[in-house]
Parts: C-alpha cells; structure tokens; sequence
C-alpha cells in the first residue's frame, strides 16, 4: 500500500480524534449532543487537462488524488441563547502527480520545484450562537451568498474565516450580515488574507437578505466592501410559474453593480453585470437559456477562493471579463424517467463575445460541457456516486486558449452519527 496513503490515513484519524473532543465532552444540556451529527465525505478526483494551443507553458496537466471531508456538527445548548460548535476537517492525499503535470487545481506544489505535496490538510472550528430565530456563527463558514461564495468544484472546498449573523425572525425574510478577515483555498493547507486577484485586504463586510412573497416569488437584495479594492451591490429576483399540462418555467435575473474602494489596490473597478437564466421544465427534461452582459472599464470582481455568482459560471471558464456578452444553451435529463433511478445528463453549450482585457479588445471565448452521473441505488455499494465530466474549451482574437479536459469523480458520504 503506498506509504503516503497509510500516513494520510493515520492523520485523518487524528484529525476525527481532535474534531471530535469538543462533541464527546460533557455538554451542559442534553440537546449539545442529541442534536449533533457527524459525517466524512470522500471524494476520489482524477482530472486530466489537454493544453492544445502553441507555446503552452505544459502540454498536459492531469493529477490523481483523494480528499477526506470530516465534518462535526453540535446541536445548541438550551435555554435563550444555545451555544454550539462545529469542526471542519479536510484531507488531501496525492495518488498519482508530477512537477510536468501538475497544476489541476487538486494539489498545492511548491514554488521552485513545483512538486506537487503528497499531502494537504486544515482544521477548522466555528463557534455558535442562537437566539430565537437568529443564528451567530464565528470562525470557519462556507457562505453561499450573492456577493461571497465558496469554491466546490474540485476535490475538497474552499473556506473562509470570519463572522456570520443569519437572522429569519420575520416569516419570509432571511437576512445574512457579517465580516470575512481569511480565506483558504480549494488547494491550499493556510489561511490566506482576503483578497481579489493579487491585492489583498484586511477584511470583506457585507449584509443583506431575500424575501419569500409567496412560494414562487423570491427578491434579494446584497451589499458587500472588500476594504481598499471594492464595493458591490446586488439585486436578484427568481421566479417559478407553472404552464399547465406539466410544465413551468423558473426565471432568475441577477444584476451586480461594482466600483472602486478607498485605494483600489487591485486598479480601477469598474463593472455592471446583468444576468438571466430561464428554465423550463417537463417531467423528467429541463432546457435552460442564459444571457449575461457585462459593462464598464474592469471585470466583474469577487472573493479569491470563491466562486462568482453568475449564470454562465460553468466547469472551465466564468464569463466574467470586462464588456463580455455571453449566452448558454443547457439540457438536463433524469433517467428515472426511465426506469434508471440514480442516473442523470446533462449538456451545455456557452459562448462569449466582445471580452476586453489590457491588450485585446474583441476576445471570444466558447465552451461545451457535458456531465453523466449515477449513484448506486442498493448493494453494498448503495450511494456511491460516480461522475464523468468533458470539456472543451477555446478563444480566439488574441485569447489563446485551447483546453480540453476530462475529469472522473467518485463520491461517498458515510454518516457517523
């Protein structure tokens, strides 16, 4: 058995034996551990990236490896305000990697040799607090909002460190408020300061909240500040109405609004973005279309070690570049429709135009993905999943890019508690 693997093994025990210390105290009610519960995922990522464009830096970048998600989950201590807390632990391991093939995204490597680590890990704890309807977290969060999101689309997530406050006291309305100081990387063992591009921060504020009208209307409104380099605000409205005959349609419409802050260490923001994505579905078929528009001097900006919250945010590229207009064409299928339970496609197709950069003025960019998956639905293999991903990508005038690229990804959640 590789010796890596068994090293790996015996510090992702260790680190189940740390996270688990603060769950396995006495706790001063009942509830701390009736309520708590505790799983690891396990994500075994093999991605294989062909460069096909001249004068590529490498001619291929494909890595092997196996990631550990540990997570421990505390319910709250009774009385009027619970206290809680929860651990994160994450797990890297390399399988298969080398300095000519490195740079997936899957393993860090270092600086000079460029040897991919044959092991990565972080721990990290967030304290809780409950009152009523309203929730404070402190320490390691995961946000998914408008304006911060966290990085998933590899083998293990992204994090950030800071402060959370989740708030639904009104019926329909959740808002969402806090400060993030840190951020570690999808590919990184170290808490970095919070940032965009190569110009860092000290911190990232942010508040706002959605608003259910009903079950089919939601509208949203977001304000976040990445102190010294931007300030962002959004708007977002989703909406579902069915047709009858089976069918309905979901339309989400996002816009941004993105300026300079104080000394705008990152350059000039400058950036408005529109978003739409219309749905329809029917039954077991789901066909999307996609427009997004981005205006002013600068790209769209948003947190390192996140995501942007766009529709055109697909497995290779973002959209994201100033003045680029992009649109997507998707459809997603559910075989159990036919019988096959477990088993889904899904294809897209996105094109962008007009993309500026510092030394281009009319760059394009197209991409197609196509996605099949199962999860086994009985056996002693019951809720492994597997995921096939293809993807090709290419730019042109003046954008070089030519990549395609394969990824297989299997995945299992097993519950401790």
């Amino acid at each position: 058995m590789n010796p890596a693997y068994i090293h790996a093994r015996k510090k992702l025990m260790l680190v189940m034996i740390i996270i688990s210390a603060p769950a396995l105290s006495p706790p001063a009610k009942a509830d701390f551990i009736d309520d708590s519960k505790a799983r690891i995922e396990m994500r075994n990522f093999y991605l294989n990236r062909d460069f096909r464009q001249d004068n590529a830096p490498q001619s291929i970048a494909a890595e092997w490896a196996q990631s550990f998600t540990a997570r421990i989950e505390s319910g709250y201590t009774n009385g009027t305000f619970g206290f809680g807390l929860d651990a994160l632990g994450k797990l890297g391991v390399k399988l298969d990697s080398s300095p000519d093939r490195r740079g997936t995204g899957l393993l860090p490597y270092g600086p000079d040799s460029h040897e991919p680590a044959d092991e990565f890990s972080t721990l990290g704890l967030t304290g809780k607090l409950r009152a009523s309807k309203s929730v404070l977290k402190i320490g390691t969060l995961q946000p998914l909002l408008p304006v911060a999101t966290y990085n998933d689309n590899r083998m293990l997530a992204s994090t950030f460190q800071g402060g959370l406050l989740t708030s639904q006291e009104i019926s329909g309305l959740t808002v969402n408020t806090g400060r993030l100081t840190k951020t570690n990387l999808r590919d990184s063992s170290s808490n970095d300061d919070i940032g965009y591009g190569i110009a860092s921060s000290d911190h990232f504020d942010f508040a706002g909240g959605s608003y259910a009208f009903n079950p089919q209307l939601n509208l949203s409104y977001y304000y976040g500040k990445l102190d010294q380099i931007y300030r962002q605000h959004f708007v977002g409205l989703v909406h579902t109405q069915p047709l009858g005959n089976g069918f309905s349609v979901r339309s989400d419409l996002r816009y941004f609004d993105s300026r300079g802050d104080g000394a705008e260490r990152a350059g000039r923001i400058d950036n408005r973005n529109f978003n739409s994505m219309f749905t329809l579905v029917k039954g077991a078929h789901k066909v999307s279309a996609t427009w997004q528009q981005l205006s002013g001097a600068s790209a769209f900006p948003f947190l390192n070690g996140g995501d942007p919250y766009v529709v055109n945010l697909v497995t290779y590229n973002t959209y994201t570049r100033a003045d680029e207009d992009s649109w997507q064409l998707r459809y997603d299928y559910d075989f159990a429709a036919q019988g096959i339970p477990g088993l889904t496609f899904m294809t897209r197709y996105t094109n962008g135009r007009h993309a500026k950069t510092a030394s281009l003025d009319n760059g394009i960019e197209r991409e197609r993905d196509t996605d099949i998956a199962y999860v086994i639905q009985s056996g002693v293999l019951k809720d492994v999943s597997i995921r096939w991903r293809n993807v090709t990508f290419r730019s042109g005038n003046g954008l070089t890019t030519a990549v395609d690229e394969n990824r297989i990804i299997l995945g299992y959640t097993l519950a401790l508690w």
